[in-house]
C-alpha cells in the first residue's frame, strides 16, 4: 500500500498544506439509517489517525471516466482499538460517492486525505445550537455522540417526512420539508429565527446546504451571535456534484 503523506509535504493548492494521505481498505459495509449505506475502513498506519468529531475525509472517488473525483464525506465513528473507521453515505441518486458505497466490499481500496473541518465541539461554550439536514446527520449524531454528557445541545434536523428520523442521542426537533426539494428554503432559517436563545454564552454548529447554512449564520449574527461563535459549512449545493463551501460571512 501507499506510504502516507504527511502534513510536512509541500504546500497543495492555494499554498496549504497537503493534508495526510490515508490508503484506505474497506473492512465491510452494511445499510444504515436513514437511507445510507455504512462503510468500514482500515489501514496500515490507522493508528496515527487522530480528528475531531463533526470532521471529514476528502475521498478520492472513482468516476465513470477513469479519473477520480474529490468527495468530502464526515467520519461517523472511529475505534483505534479496533482498527476501524466508519464513512455513512446518503444514497441520493446516481452520483458518484453513492455508486461507490452501493458497491464496496471488503477488499476494495480508497485514498482518502484528512481529516480537515471547523465544525467541531467548543467545550468552552454554556449551550450548543446544531443544524442540518440529510447529509449532516452522521456529524450531528457524532458529535452529540461524544459531548460530555452534561452538555446542552439544541438540535434541529430537516427531513422530507418522519421516515428521515432516527434516534439520536439527545433530543432532537425534526422539521418537515414535505413535497419542496431539498436545497435552499426557509425551514431552517425559520426555525432558528424563532429559537429562543438561553442564558449564557452559546456556540452554534450549522451543516447543510450552502445558502440555508449563510441564512443561519446572518440570523444569528443579527441576533448578537459573534463570528466566533458559528461554526458553519456548506455540505453541498444543487448542480454541483462534489465540492465543499467554507461559510463566513
Amino acid at each position: 500500500m501507499e506510504t502516507p503523506v504527511t502534513m510536512q509535504t509541500p504546500p497543495g493548492r492555494g499554498g496549504r498544506p497537503m493534508l495526510r494521505l490515508w490508503a484506505l481498505e474497506v473492512v465491510e459495509a452494511m445499510d444504515a439509517e436513514p437511507s445510507m449505506r455504512r462503510v468500514v475502513f482500515t489501514a496500515p498506519d490507522i493508528a496515527e489517525f487522530d480528528y475531531k468529531p463533526g470532521q471529514a475525509l476528502v475521498l478520492m472517488v472513482p468516476l465513470a471516466d477513469g479519473e477520480t473525483g474529490r468527495r468530502d464525506y464526515t467520519i461517523r465513528w472511529f475505534d483505534r482499538d479496533a482498527g476501524r473507521l466508519a464513512i455513512d453515505f446518503l444514497l441520493h441518486g446516481e452520483t458518484p460517492g453513492p455508486q461507490w458505497a452501493r458497491a464496496a466490499k471488503a477488499g476494495d481500496r480508497l485514498d482518502a486525505r484528512g481529516p480537515r473541518g471547523g465544525t467541531v465541539f467548543h467545550p468552552e461554550a454554556d449551550w450548543h445550537l446544531l443544524t442540518g439536514d440529510e447529509t449532516c446527520i452522521p456529524a450531528i449524531v457524532h458529535i452529540l455522540e461524544t459531548m460530555p454528557a452534561d452538555a446542552v445541545a439544541h438540535v434541529f434536523i430537516e427531513t422530507q417526512d418522519a421516515s428521515g428520523e432516527i434516534p439520536m442521542a439527545r433530543p432532537v426537533t425534526w422539521l418537515h420539508r414535505g413535497a419542496q426539494p431539498a436545497g435552499p428554503g426557509t425551514l431552517m432559517a425559520d426555525a432558528v429565527a424563532g429559537f429562543s436563545l438561553p442564558q449564557g454564552r452559546g456556540h452554534a454548529y450549522l451543516i447543510g446546504e450552502t445558502s440555508n447554512v449563510r441564512a443561519q449564520r446572518r440570523l444569528l449574527v443579527e441576533r448578537g451571535f459573534s463570528r466566533e461563535q458559528i461554526s458553519s459549512e456548506g455540505y453541498w449545493r444543487p448542480g454541483r456534484i462534489g465540492g465543499h463551501d467554507h461559510v463566513e460571512d
